[in-house]
C-alpha cells in the first residue's frame, strides 16, 4: 500500500541530501522517479535540487497552479512512476497536498515530501500544516543549534547577522539568511 510521507526539519538538516539519496536508490534498481522543487527556489538554479554537500540534480518545478495527478505526471516520466519526491514541500498548497494524498492512496504511487514545518516567526507554512494533517507517516529529521541543542525552529538574519523579526513569510535564502535554532535560542 502506497503512502504519503512528510519528512520535516529545521534548516540544514539534510532534507535535500536525503531526497537525492532516495532518488538514487530507486533509480539504481531501474525504477522511474519524479522529482519536484518549488519554482521560486533558485538557490541551486531554477529547476534544480541542491544539497549543501554539493549534490545538484534537475527537477520539475511546482507552483501554486501545478496539479498533481498520475496521468499528468506519467507524461513526464521515462517509465512507470515508482515514486514522487518533493523538495521544499512547505510551499505546496493545501489543495496540492490533497492531490498527493489521493495519488498515494487511489493511484498507489508513493509520495515523499521534505520541507520546513514553520517559518522564521514560528508560523506554520500552509503546505506543511496540511502535510502534518494528511501524511500517513511524519518524520522529524534532526538539526543542531549553535548552542548544541536540537534545532526545531528557523530564524531569519540580515546581512550583518542581526535577527529579522518581520517581513514576508517567503524570502528565499540559505545560510546567509537563515539559521536553525533550538526553542530557547528562538
Amino acid at each position: 500500500m502506497s503512502k504519503l510521507y512528510f519528512r520535516y526539519a529545521a534548516m540544514n538538516a539534510g532534507k535535500s541530501t536525503a531526497l537525492l539519496q532516495v532518488a538514487h536508490n530507486y533509480e539504481e534498481r531501474g525504477m522511474a522517479v519524479l522529482l519536484f522543487t518549488a519554482a521560486h527556489d533558485d538557490r541551486a538554479g531554477r529547476g534544480q535540487i541542491g544539497s549543501r554537500l554539493g549534490l545538484v540534480r534537475p527537477a520539475a518545478t511546482f507552483g501554486a497552479d501545478t496539479e498533481f495527478d498520475r496521468a499528468r505526471l506519467q507524461a513526464q516520466a521515462s517509465g512507470p512512476v515508482a515514486c514522487v519526491l518533493i523538495d521544499e514541500a512547505q510551499f505546496l498548497t493545501p489543495a496540492q497536498v490533497r492531490q498527493l494524498h489521493r495519488m498515494a492512496h487511489a493511484e498507489q504511487v508513493p509520495v515523499i515530501c521534505w520541507g520546513l514545518r514553520s517559518d522564521f516567526q514560528g508560523e506554520a507554512f500552509a503546505g506543511a500544516a496540511m502535510l502534518m494533517t494528511l501524511a500517513d507517516e511524519v518524520e522529524e529529521m534532526k538539526s543542531i543549534c549553535a548552542c548544541a541543542r536540537k534545532a526545531t525552529m528557523n530564524i531569519r538574519i540580515d546581512a550583518e547577522g542581526r535577527l529579522v523579526q518581520q517581513g514576508g513569510q517567503v524570502v528565499i535564502g540559505g545560510n546567509e539568511r537563515y539559521r536553525a535554532v533550538c526553542p530557547a535560542c528562538f
